[in-house]
């Protein structure tokens, strides 16, 4: 794919982007023709569509050699790599050989049941003594390791179930043997549990129930075109908007990583395509939902398991059917129109292979009078009408990008750099949470990367115009705000003035807010008066006083408040060489090791920035961020402590003080509190708690597990607080 991508003359490739939505089919049109003339395009699909070329079939030599790797490694203690073999034996055994005495795909997930067993992984062992149960429910050892495995988790009464299923299954007298002294021992535990024991199909972790949504209005602006308004009042930390993909990839890079169906981690048991050897998945539902296959094999038609009493087998019919028999899979599968021998997504592009999910889903769906003009609103339009996201997998400490989606509703969304919604994912589900109180009749806009406090205005326009074609109208980037002002801005040459100092480039942006406030019509009087308010309210008399006197011209490299003139290419070269030592600072903490002369110069250096820079500055923020996490490499976690204060105290000039991003500082400093044992942890924790719940609800603790661990520190930190050992006394 790479080579016909790079035989594709430039001309064409920039005719083929500067192509308006109507001139794209004449263009596509252009690469098509150059294409049906180009031998190497012609040999790629008689490659791809050979059969004896294909890239993912099922393949029984191949499994058998993955299976006796793992068999090998087994025998020598070496489970993880037996582990890794038998789970690539699994992607390439068939699994409709018909085999009804032993079906190599049954032994090969009891084979991996007892690698994981040995890893101490039991449930993934006890999923997998499932998985060879629906492909051969008369499996004896199947039955006999998914006992052990319930005796290990303590629910012995699914364990006495599964070793009489499995004393029934066996045939010979030493397995029988074996199968009777593993029953005693579950017995036996069972009776000294009594009433205590872990119950069959018990929910030991009842999820709650979802608010509900927000009711929305997709409306017309003429400056923003589409967008969701709700029709209500929202309430702070609301529930907006859940959605699930129209269609969704996920990324190559992450192929062997993360399912390719919800997008979350692997596990260690994850299971294939039934019919191919690509897509790799972290459970039997995401299998059924991607695929649309589902392998059954009734158990009644083995009569070795005939005569026995009616709870086990209804038992048996659970265990077989596993939570797949109520699954909902009306909806389209996106893997099974590709898995035909060769798999789509591994060669052309991700966005290539979510066009043709889409297509095949509108396709299925019937829209037979609208396919033409839907597909091109789709797949042209996409960002006015659903929109390319990308998606995170929100179970991993880190967010990470996993795949990309289409999402109908959750496109129509628009952009603002001071949004009043947040969205994020849980697998390959959107979820959109109000940030704020938001009156009824309001725009729900939530932010595509830029915000205010992150980046000045220059960065953020420059950006969503580079990214997204369209120039930023919000109210971050149409209002003066203290933020824009303060983020890049230098300090006043009066040493008591808080005035800003700003560059050329930003005082052009600037100038075009100013300008903007003061010729608002008088209709919008009301509105200046109360941007003038809130201006007051976030020290604007400080930073920029003189900006609303009707004559005042805002002017680079003079104070806004006192007119003091700073040389800026001087400061700029003094603030380079300041950049020179705290790129040594970064460097020695990337190494985890920080030499003290580098931090000592990095404190020198830092009080020179904070005599060019204004105090709000966030190079400032940063360098105190730097500086804390080197006085934690070396141990000292009060001066750590009282640097990353420092840096809070500046974004919380530059963001709201409940902005997302001065809660991941947060987390920050309570951990060094925590460590410490300064008492102040239990208001910073509570302050994380109500910023976390703010923008992820329920989910806070799901996306970011560090948040557990933290409160879970401070428990015991509060314990050792309560309960001082007292010193002993001569």
């Amino acid at each position: 794919m790479e080579k016909l991508k790079s035989a594709v003359p430039e001309a064409l490739k920039q005719e083929i982007w500067k192509s308006t939505p109507t001139e794209l089919p004449s263009t596509c049109s252009s690469l098509l023709d150059f294409f049906h003339h180009l031998p190497q395009f012609h040999q790629m699909v008689k490659d791809l569509t050979d059969p004896a070329m294909a890239l993912c079939c099922k393949d029984q030599s191949a499994a058998l050699e993955a299976k006796l790797k793992g068999n090998e490694c087994f025998s020598k203690g070496d489970y993880p790599n037996a582990l890794l073999s038998y789970s690539q034996a699994l992607r390439h055994a068939p699994v409709d050989i018909d085999d009804m005495e032993k079906n190599p795909v049954a032994v090969l997930y009891v084979n991996r049941a007892s690698a994981l067993q040995k890893m101490g992984l039991l449930l993934e062992c006890l999923r997998d003594c499932s998985r060879a149960l629906r492909v051969s429910p008369h499996y004896a050892k199947a039955w006999f390791r998914r006992g052990k495995a319930n005796i290990s988790l303590g629910k012995f009464e699914d364990a006495i179930r599964d070793l009489n299923i499995s004393l029934k299954a066996e045939i010979s007298s030493s397995g029988k043997r074996q199968i009777e002294a593993e029953l005693n021992i579950a017995l036996d535990k069972n009776k000294g549990m009594g009433s205590s024991g872990k119950k069959r199909n018990q929910n030991l972790s009842e999820v709650p129930d979802e608010p509900d949504q927000v009711k929305l209005r997709c409306l017309f602006k003429k400056t923003k075109g589409r967008g969701m308004f709700c029709v209500d009042d929202v309430s702070e930390a609301s529930l907006v908007h859940k959605e699930d993909p129209y269609a969704a990839i996920v990324l190559k890079k992450c192929r062997e990583t993360h399912c390719h169906f919800c997008f979350n981690e692997l596990p260690a048991d994850a299971i294939s395509c039934l019919s191919c050897s690509i897509p790799l998945y972290c459970s039997d539902q995401c299998q059924l939902q991607a695929g649309g296959q589902k392998f059954d094999r009734s158990f009644t038609s083995f009569k070795v398991l005939e005569g026995l009493p009616d709870d086990l087998q209804n038992y048996i019919s659970d265990v077989v059917a596993g939570n797949n028999s109520t699954l909902e899979t009306g909806h389209i599968a996106e893997h099974r129109h590709e898995c035909l021998g060769f798999h789509w997504p591994l060669i052309l592009p991700s966005e290539v292979v979510l066009a043709g999910r889409i297509l095949v889903k509108v396709i299925e769906q019937k829209k037979h009078a609208n396919v033409v003009s839907n597909l091109i609103g789709i797949l042209v339009n996409a960002p006015e009408n659903v929109g390319l996201c990308l998606v995170n997998n929100g179970m991993l400490k880190m967010l990470v990008k996993v795949g990309q989606a289409v999402y109908v509703a959750g496109s129509l969304f628009n952009h603002s750099c001071r949004p009043n919604i947040h969205a994020y994912f849980l697998s390959r589900t959107l979820y959109v949470q109000a940030t704020e109180y938001i009156l009824a009749g309001s725009e729900l806009e939530l932010s595509y990367g830029p915000q205010v406090g992150q980046w000045d205005c220059k960065y953020r326009q420059q950006l969503l115009g580079d990214r997204y074609s369209f120039t930023c109208q919000c109210t971050g980037c149409s209002e003066l705000n203290v933020s824009d002002l303060v983020i890049n801005a230098y300090r006043c040459t009066k040493p008591n003035c808080l005035g800003v100092i700003l560059d050329s480039t930003i005082a052009r942006y600037e100038k075009q807010k100013l300008k903007l406030l003061l010729d608002a019509p008088a209709v919008y009087s009301s509105s200046l008066h109360k941007q003038i308010e809130k201006l007051k309210g976030a020290n604007i008399n400080e930073v920029a006083r003189c900006i609303f006197q009707s004559d005042y011209k805002l002017e680079p490299q003079n104070c806004l408040v006192c007119g003091s003139y700073r040389d800026l290419e001087a400061s700029c070269a003094a603030t380079s060489q300041v950049d020179s030592c705290c790129k040594r600072l970064q460097d020695a903490i990337a190494s985890n090791e920080v030499p003290n002369n580098i931090l000592q110069d990095a404190l020198r250096c830092t009080d020179l920035l904070r005599t060019i820079l204004h105090p709000f500055n966030k190079r400032i923020a940063e360098v105190e961020d730097n500086l804390s996490q080197a006085f934690c490499l070396v141990g000292e976690l009060q001066a750590a402590l009282d640097h990353c204060k420092a840096s809070i105290q500046i974004l919380e000039n530059l963001y709201d003080p409940n902005h997302i991003a001065i809660g991941n500082e947060l987390i920050k400093l309570a951990s060094l509190q925590i460590s410490v044992g300064d008492s102040a942890a239990s208001d910073s924790m509570s302050k994380i708690t109500t910023i976390f719940s703010r923008y992820y609800g329920s989910h806070a603790d799901d996306i970011y597990p560090f948040l557990r661990h933290l409160k879970a520190s401070q428990d015991v930190d509060k314990r050792v607080a309560f309960h001082p050992v007292e010193s002993s006394k001569n």
